[in-house]
């Protein structure tokens, strides 16, 4: 099956390797910690450097040759709606959440009819990332074996996360095998907020609310999830202070939105 509503065409291949054809990009969080920008405007559309956050997702997207982009909306899914409609590459497909906020499992979930049998992307609104020599999706995509995979996480070494103030997420052996951290440890890597999944994983999955996190543990436990460290710079810009760190090391734009 390929992308829904969407004609096979010939995947675009990095040496032998596949580009996904589909992505998600998860549009559907209140933006808490950049309120009050976030009161009239939905994070997606917080702009940096000139361009909402959205856009920088779908650029990455469109750069490596996919196609078709899912986003989820829920806060001010109006304006997000609008807003995507005159993208033209890739193609955005809306997978309305204005009823119920899904949370990421959820939300993904809900949107595999769309998506497809095959693997695909999911990126985060609220981080921005420079490549290193090659496309980070590319290098994920070069990476993913189907017979080994059920998710494959873009992580970043904790020293190099811009606007993360936590104790970081994984660590992660040479051979991009991660280990969660436990509750006194501080951990050396970041989920960076990229990633490929496989539409396994929700396989046993019931509909409703309910965080990646949940699939990411089962996964570690039958060894399907699996890490890549991210070569280039890396912004988590879902705070105030993450977006004036991210505007001032990446150039100045602003204001925060495009209205």
């Amino acid at each position: 099956m390929m992308c829904a509503d969407h004609q096979p065409v010939t995947i675009p291949p990095v040496g032998d390797v596949a580009i996904p054809r589909c992505a998600m990009v998860l549009a559907a969080g209140r933006g808490n910690r950049l309120r009050p920008i976030t009161e009239t405007l939905p994070k997606p559309l917080v702009r940096v450097r000139g361009r909402a956050l959205i856009d920088h997702a779908l650029d990455r997207l469109e750069e490596v040759g996919v196609e078709t982009c899912v986003v989820n909306v829920h806060h001010l899914a109006d304006q997000v709606r609008a807003h995507t409609a005159r993208r033209r590459r890739p193609r955005v497909v809306i997978s309305d959440e204005t009823d119920a906020l899904l949370e990421t499992g959820g939300g993904v979930r809900k949107a595999l009819p769309l998506l497809g049998d095959d693997p695909f992307f999911v990126i985060n609104t609220d981080v921005l990332w420079l490549n290193g020599v090659r496309p980070a999706l590319t290098r994920l995509a070069e990476a993913w074996d189907d017979a080994r995979m059920d998710a494959l996480l873009l992580v970043l070494r904790l020293v190099g996360a811009n606007g993360y103030e936590g104790r970081g997420d994984f660590f992660v052996d040479a051979l991009g095998r991660p280990r969660r951290r436990r509750a006194q440890e501080i951990a050396p890597f970041v989920y960076a907020g990229v990633q490929m999944l496989a539409p396994r994983l929700f396989e046993d999955t019931e509909a409703g609310s309910f965080s990646l996190n949940r699939l990411y543990t089962q996964a570690l436990d039958e060894t399907r999830l699996w890490a890549l460290p991210h070569d280039g710079e890396w912004y988590h810009v879902g705070t105030r202070a993450g977006l004036d760190l991210a505007e001032h090391r990446l150039g100045q734009h602003g204001p925060y939105s495009d209205q």
